[in-house]
């Protein structure tokens, strides 16, 4: 049974530091600053602004101060299937 892979993270937004090196490496360009929040540090955190991840942690790998926690989760052809079932209804 072929299996999809989603992921997502969770940023400590106090450790971020906004050096953008996890945007540069993130391969579905599915991270950015947030414009609009600032830490207690001064800088902006980094957020996730897309619904492809993967769950590849190549941002929480490359992070050098360890604030980006990934999470992977597996999901089977028929929980697929249901799902698009679902919304067709």
């Amino acid at each position: 049974m072929p299996s999809l892979v989603t992921g997502w993270i969770e940023v400590e937004e106090y450790l971020c530091k906004g050096c953008e090196l996890c945007i540069s490496a993130c391969p579905m360009k599915i991270l950015e600053l947030d414009q609009v929040m600032f830490n207690a540090k001064g800088y902006h955190p980094v957020q996730m602004i897309g619904e492809s991840c993967t769950g590849c942690a190549i941002c929480a790998i490359i992070c050098p101060e360890a604030a980006i926690t990934v999470y992977r989760e597996k999901i089977t052809q028929d929980v697929q299937e249901s799902n698009e079932k679902m919304e067709k209804i």
